[in-house]
């Protein structure tokens, strides 16, 4: 990590901050999921980056870039991730993303069918069925929860997660205590009922370049049921499903070795 640099463009009006790992390497691109921050994948970066260079970044309204008082529909993170490759000169990089950042991926990819190579979703928020007034709950209720996070000090959330995950490896928990103490409450409008989720079979419909879809337990937390993954698997024949037992949604944190076994043979083909 010592060799990883970190710097700003600004698209679409927005200063957008990322860290990259470098090199003359094939390219990979990092969507973090939302309230994390780049630096949440720093495992992840850790082990590929002999083999690509990793572009780790922020979201609009996390970690170091800038936070407008509005703007976070998906379309909009969407095309703060164009304006990023376009930006850093990147061709055709690959683009993995977890959680809202897979779908900001999946709809990259839809939209722009000559942005990347290939992307992975991790576990990305596709539901069977959406409940306008039961989302609105939600959201108040985890705003308040971020709130009450910001008075807290890092220490202190690096030993709640810690309790909460006693089986993550510890690199993974300072960058998400600190990514929830910069981070913009208003980012959650991306889920809020103003910006109902984008259909995901109208998503996979459109894609034309090879997707793999990561895949954990519901019963442990996980969004994507089998159902869901076999239905988004015939309606994208370029698309590879990867189910990891044993863990819910932040499957690379709670299975890292075999994400990483998957992540690693799918960008190797």
């Amino acid at each position: 990590m010592s060799e990883w640099f970190s710097g700003d463009v600004v698209v679409n009006g927005v200063k957008i901050h990322y860290h990259r790992t470098g090199g003359d390497k094939p390219p990979v691109v990092l969507a973090h999921g939302i309230t994390d921050n780049g630096l949440c994948w720093t495992r992840l970066a850790q082990a590929l980056e002999g083999e690509y260079d990793l572009v780790m970044y922020d979201a609009r309204g996390h970690g170091l870039s800038d936070a407008p008082e509005a703007g976070y529909a998906p379309e909009e993170h969407v095309a703060d991730m164009a304006g990023l490759v376009a930006a850093l000169g990147l061709e055709r990089p690959a683009l993995i993303g977890h959680s809202m950042g897979a779908a900001n991926v999946a709809l990259a990819v839809a939209n722009h069918p000559d942005l990347a190579r290939c992307a992975v979703l991790e576990d990305p928020p596709w539901h069977t069925t959406y409940d306008l007034e039961a989302q609105a709950a939600r959201v108040k209720e985890w705003r308040a929860d971020l709130v009450a996070r910001k008075a807290r000090t890092r220490e202190q959330l690096m030993a709640e997660e810690h309790a909460q995950n006693p089986t993550w490896a510890e690199v993974e928990f300072g960058p998400r205590a600190a990514a929830k103490l910069r981070v913009d409450p208003d980012v959650l409008s991306w889920i809020s009922p103003q910006n109902p989720p984008i259909p995901w079979r109208d998503v996979a419909r459109k894609f034309a370049c090879p997707v793999l879809l990561i895949t954990g337990d519901p019963g442990l937390g996980a969004i994507v049921s089998s159902e869901v993954a076999q239905e988004v698997a015939s309606l994208c024949p370029s698309l590879k499903v990867a189910h990891i037992p044993g863990v819910g949604h932040h499957i690379r944190h709670g299975q890292f070795e075999p994400y990483v076994e998957a992540v690693r043979a799918f960008l190797r083909e």
